[in-house]
């Protein structure tokens, strides 16, 4: 059973705000009931100390109301300062006084310009600062000597011709520039070259001729294989501290470019085995690409982890051009168009198509259905650009129309969600082939996008595939497992 007295009452929204804030500034506000209107609250007790025994104890009681409580105005009402509202300031309004005038800027009395860190703070900082100290000369030290090995006993033949000399007794005219009439599928394996340790990351052929194999891995080393006769590894290449991620032949294929993940771009002579020049990036340069017009090859580009394309001039050292436009780490460049253009694909899930030169895109393309292309190939009529899409497809773009998706070319049924594996064209595109994430080579039918064969080619991931350009059945792969393998 209740009992007891209830009475109506208002209370205004404001009046209570105001209550409540000078009661939480000041420590004092008006007893709301009505009983006791007028009458303050405070925390501070002004009361009579009964152990204060002097005369002059009413004058403090007083003296003490009178700095906590003006009259009992609230924070919306203006009051006089107390004497703690204000800091002192160390004042000298002197202007005679050239060296000591303070003017407006004189400082508090009681301020500490430079805040100190605690004993225990300090000793934190210094393990801190120590620990950045080691790892930073750790980085500083790994510098690795360029140096090259060969592994044939003879360099040149009975004419005093070298390796790069593009043999004519093959059985294929490796000098044609026409593909081959009929292309078919590579069905058996016929050759395995390994020297690699550790997994193969991408593979080039010889430009034009295709008659040696160029190889980058994680174990540091690149290395040189012959695709006819013995098949003999030829030359290996070491001057990266970390693993190589990228490569590309000039025109005559007489020098070639490597990056890797040791920030440096490395230029070296194919047949001497001799680092030429090298260059700092201080990114990890993802992709790097000659300029492939004669009278540009002393200029290459590389794309690099910090959304940037970089042109290169070798003769000088020097960056010559930076291509900004990107969101994310660029992946890859392809020329296109008789090299008046390339086009870049990033982490961005974009692809971009720029004029040689000028550091603005003149196309994006970018959909929200569209994903990551970390490889793209150009087909050898240079018509089509073929994107491997990590959502496990191949997109085909029109390189000489409007950059259009071809939608009816759309290549599926391999696994590559995660990895850059790499696509090729047969030479007279009839084929379409990629290595997948399973270490699986599918090949499909241009005209229909059929899956046409599929067969496991590496024990991990297959990340290169070329179809060689002279040759109507021969397929190259290269894996994580460390291997290279021909197919025909």
């Amino acid at each position: 059973m209740l009992s007891g007295y209830v009475e109506d009452a208002h209370f205004n929204d404001f009046n209570f705000e105001n209550q409540r804030k000078t009661f939480h500034s000041y420590g004092f506000c008006e007893d709301p009931s009505v009983n006791g209107a007028g009458t303050i609250v405070s925390t501070t007790n002004f009361a009579d100390d009964p152990d204060d025994k002097t005369e002059d104890r009413l004058e403090k009681i007083e003296d003490r109301k009178s700095k906590k409580v003006i009259d009992g105005k609230t924070v919306f009402e203006s009051r006089p300062l107390r004497t703690e509202d204000r800091r002192k300031r160390v004042r000298n309004n002197d202007a005679a006084d050239i060296e000591g005038f303070l003017g407006p800027w004189g400082g508090y009395v009681d301020e500490e310009k430079v805040a100190k860190p605690t004993e225990e703070m300090q000793k934190e900082l210094d393990e801190i600062v120590a620990k950045r100290k080691k790892k930073g000369k750790q980085a500083e030290e790994k510098t690795v000597e360029e140096k090259s090995s060969l592994h044939i006993q003879d360099p040149l033949d009975y004419q005093g011709r070298s390796f790069l000399h593009i043999p004519q007794d093959v059985g294929t005219n490796l000098k044609s520039l026409d593909p081959p009439d009929k292309c078919y599928l590579p069905k058996k394996l016929i050759h395995t070259w390994s020297g690699h340790t550790k997994a193969v990351s991408s593979i080039k052929l010889f430009p034009r001729s295709g008659h040696l194999l160029l190889s980058t891995s994680m174990d540091c080393k690149v290395k040189l294989w012959e695709v006819y006769k013995k098949r003999r590894l030829i030359r290996t290449y070491s001057g990266h501290s970390k693993a190589v991620r990228d490569s590309c032949f000039n025109n005559d294929g007489t020098k070639f470019l490597t990056a890797a993940y040791d920030k440096h771009v490395k230029l070296w002579d194919t047949e001497t085995g001799q680092c030429i020049s090298k260059f700092a990036t201080n990114k990890i340069p993802y992709c790097v690409k000659f300029n492939p017009d004669e009278d540009k090859q002393h200029l290459f580009v590389a794309g690099t982890s910090d959304k940037k394309i970089v042109t290169w001039d070798i003769n000088s050292g020097e960056v010559v051009q930076e291509y900004e436009r990107h969101l994310g780490a660029v992946n890859t460049i392809t020329f296109v168009d008789n090299n008046k253009k390339f086009v870049s694909t990033s982490d961005d899930k974009s692809l971009r198509v720029w004029e040689w030169d000028i550091p603005v895109d003149y196309k994006y393309i970018a959909d929200p259905s569209m994903h990551s292309m970390p490889s793209t190939t150009l087909s050898a009529n240079g018509k089509w650009l073929g994107c491997q899409s990590l959502n496990n497809q191949i997109i085909i773009f029109d390189v000489h129309g409007r950059f259009r998706v071809k939608r009816k070319k759309i290549f599926k049924g391999h696994m590559v969600a995660g990895y850059a594996c790499q696509m090729t064209f047969s030479p007279e595109m009839s084929y379409v082939a990629s290595g997948d994430g399973d270490g699986k080579v599918f090949i499909w039918d241009w005209k229909t996008t059929k899956l046409f064969s599929k067969f496991q080619a590496h024990d991990k991931v297959c990340i290169g595939c070329i179809w060689h350009p002279h040759e109507t059945s021969k397929l190259i792969t290269c894996g994580w497992d460390g291997q290279i393998k021909l197919w025909d």
